[in-house]
């Protein structure tokens, strides 16, 4: 089945609820945004059969800090731009999305354990607007960006979508934006997949659909797989994310799942109610 029949029968599954389904996207390169790829098809398609959200906060490969997570409280974020060679289309692009400083502040409480502080100078960095262009083209609907620190480990990234899942029934859409796997080191510019890259992608979605996600957390028993699949975690914790706001009442559908480059998997995901 191709991803948007895939999406078209998730639109159909999706249960009229003020639940909001969590979304992962693996949004591979910024180029995505410019061009007609089978990658930013899904994403249009997705957003055509998303419930509309009250707001959306999003948890990016690209907002990275140590020792706190921060949350952008800005009123109109600004289109960050952190990339560099490519065409000046791309520069030129714009997502003047508001934000939801209000909401953002709620979610610094919520998160007060994980060392929350309030941030204004960030903004929307490519991992969130190259993938909301296409879900929410008319940038009206609330966004704002939650960081990841960098110096917990992967255990704390699912602890903390626990602690946001809370916000799925206030209308809220978590979507994380990311690659289950990235391995830039180890591109293959038209070339077949690395063997890695499919082992990790495949045991990541086989413990995904088992909602067995603590062996997607650990770090000692991942060992060389998880080094050869991700050099640095960034774009990883996003999935983890997503995963940890989940729970039993969802059903899971896989969108796209190539592996792009040689070594940037393309997965991406969504945990909803069923019909």
């Amino acid at each position: 089945m191709s991803a948007i029949t895939d999406l078209h029968a998730l639109r159909d599954r999706l249960a009229p609820s003020a639940r909001m389904p969590v979304v992962f996207l693996g949004h591979g390169s910024p180029m995505n945004a410019l061009e007609d790829t089978p990658y930013s098809r899904s994403w249009t398609a997705l957003g055509q059969s998303l419930p509309e959200p009250q707001a959306i906060l999003v948890v990016s490969a690209h907002w990275m800090t140590r020792g706190t997570t921060l949350v952008d409280v800005s009123a109109l974020p600004k289109t960050i731009h952190d990339f560099y060679g490519f065409p000046d289309a791309l520069y030129a692009m714009d997502y003047p999305a508001p934000g939801n400083p209000g909401l953002a502040r709620e979610v610094v409480g919520l998160l007060a354990s994980h060392h929350a502080a309030e941030d204004d100078s960030w903004g929307l960095d490519h991992g969130a607007w190259t993938v909301l262009r296409f879900l929410y083209p008319q940038a009206k609907v609330p966004v704002f960006q939650v960081s990841i620190d960098m110096g917990r480990g992967l255990d704390h990234q699912l602890e903390v979508g626990r602690t946001l899942a809370q916000l799925r029934d206030r209308g809220v859409l978590i979507l994380g934006s990311g690659n289950v796997v990235h391995n830039l080191r180890a591109m293959r510019f038209g070339g077949a997949p690395q063997d890695f890259a499919l082992e990790f992608d495949r045991m990541f979605a086989d413990r995904l659909e088992a909602r067995d996600l603590k062996p997607l957390a650990d770090t000692a028993g991942l060992g060389s797989l998880l080094r050869m699949a991700h050099p640095t975690v960034d774009h990883y914790m996003p999935a983890l994310t997503i995963a940890g706001a989940s729970d039993a009442r969802d059903s899971l559908t896989f969108m796209t799942d190539a592996i792009d480059l040689g070594s940037v998997s393309m997965r991406s995901f969504v945990f909803h109610q069923a019909a």
